[in-house]
């Protein structure tokens, strides 16, 4: 079960597909527009009814360009998450009932950890990002970074309980129809998951965020759940462009949204040709668009097959376009735009496999013109991202999560992450 964008969506088809082939009967709980994700692979799939691209671009979702803080852009994006979770409780409760054992994202925990423990069935964590308070950094969703010790343990407790409010609307109802009683503190669901060693499998590499040293002993990181991806050749528009010249630029904003995409692309290009690169430019939710003999606009294309090739990946640094750009050997030039993805384009940074993060709001031809020289000339960039990109390739996070899966009885009362009925 999962919720938010194809970023929160695309490493739980690779890993749905892992536990098909072992043997397992799989669905992927989620939005309807990511139904074709699963095509051919096994997974069986369950639509939730909130359509995520359609909110951001409601006049409630452009309000969130708005906010240029963290905090501001979040407590934005969980009010509007707070007036959508009800529309989805249903056809997660549902889903459920036709469960043995239930798989949860970060995004959908609090309540489908609920839905668990009123169905007593055995539930496990698959989070994206290292969501659990620690003093090691501060909550990637706020942007990472650093505030000490002490504040970075206290905002991420802070962030857990903000997010447990997101769906503190239809918590109490849930658990009243599955004759749970009721609780009324705030984070109370949080700290009966930390109190009872509710198992949490991360889904990154430990060589891109090693597994904090103060996390219980319960939450552990596995490698990435790679994509699955039906396609084994590029379309042959991009395979003509390919061919024709030296390897060009990627460049994509994924699932984001800008407030005027014309602008953005005029400076991206302005930037390409500033450096003499070629450019291949995904249209993605931005609504990206450039043409030329030099430029190439694409939808979606799989990364694994595209980023090898490219000179160099320019992108938003959601999670799953990190992932990928680090899997494929190349240097990045991050471009965050908010929540996580300054977190992720700072470790590319720190990683010495980008040469700077330039944040969308600060993005000039010039600026990203002077990252794209680096990014493309200098040696030593290429050659940590190859060395990263081989270590990375050389892990099986699937496996490690298929493991933990098959450990999860619905049969023993006391299974890891077993729910019980007691109140948490």
């Amino acid at each position: 079960m999962t919720a938010g964008s194809r970023g929160d969506v695309a490493p739980f088809t690779g890993l749905g597909h892992g536990l098909v082939r072992a043997g397992h009967e799989v669905t992927l709980v989620t939005h309807a527009r990511f139904a074709p994700l699963v095509a051919g692979s096994g997974v069986r799939f369950h639509a939730l009814p909130v359509d995520p691209r359609a909110e951001l671009e409601s006049e409630r979702g452009r309000g969130l360009h708005r906010s240029t803080t963290g905090p501001g852009k979040l407590l934005r994006m969980a009010r509007m998450a707070r007036s959508l979770v009800g529309r989805m409780t249903d056809d997660l409760l549902t889903a459920a009932h036709a469960s043995d054992v239930l798989l949860l994202s970060a995004p959908v925990a609090p309540l489908g950890h609920v839905i668990a423990e009123g169905l007593s069935l055995p539930s496990l964590g698959l989070y994206l990002q290292p969501v659990a308070p620690t003093r090691e950094f501060a909550p990637p969703v706020l942007g990472g970074g650093s505030w000490g010790a002490v504040g970075n343990r206290l905002a991420g407790h802070g962030v857990g309980v903000a997010v447990e409010q997101v769906y503190a609307p239809v918590v109490p109802a849930v658990r009243a129809r599955l004759g749970l009683p009721a609780v009324r503190r705030p984070g109370t669901g949080l700290r009966g998951r930390d109190r009872r060693g509710w198992p949490v499998l991360h889904g990154f590499s430990p060589l891109v965020v090693p597994r904090p040293r103060d996390w219980r002993a319960e939450l552990d990181v596995t490698g990435y759940w790679w994509p699955y991806e039906r396609e084994t050749r590029l379309p042959s528009a991009l395979r003509e462009f390919l061919d024709a010249g030296p390897p060009p630029v990627f460049v994509g904003l994924g699932s984001a949204t800008v407030p005027d995409p014309r602008r953005l692309t005029a400076e991206i290009v302005r930037a390409l040709r500033g450096a003499g690169l070629r450019g291949v430019i995904q249209r993605g939710w931005a609504g990206l668009a450039a043409d030329g003999d030099d430029m190439l606009t694409v939808d979606e294309v799989p990364h694994s097959l595209l980023f090898p090739e490219t000179a160099a990946v320019v992108h938003h640094c959601g999670a799953g376009t990190t992932a990928a750009g680090i899997r494929a050997g190349v240097p990045a030039v991050p471009v965050p735009i908010q929540f996580d993805e300054t977190f992720w384009a700072d470790r590319l940074v720190d990683l010495g496999v980008a040469p700077v993060s330039v944040p969308l709001r600060r993005l000039t031809a010039k600026a990203l013109t002077a990252a794209l020289l680096r990014a493309t000339r200098e040696p030593g960039l290429r050659e940590r991202a190859r060395e990263l990109g081989a270590r990375v390739r050389g892990e099986d996070g699937v496996a490690r999560a298929v493991e933990a899966v098959g450990r999860l009885s619905p049969d023993r009362p006391d299974r890891p992450g077993g729910s019980g009925r007691d109140a948490p």
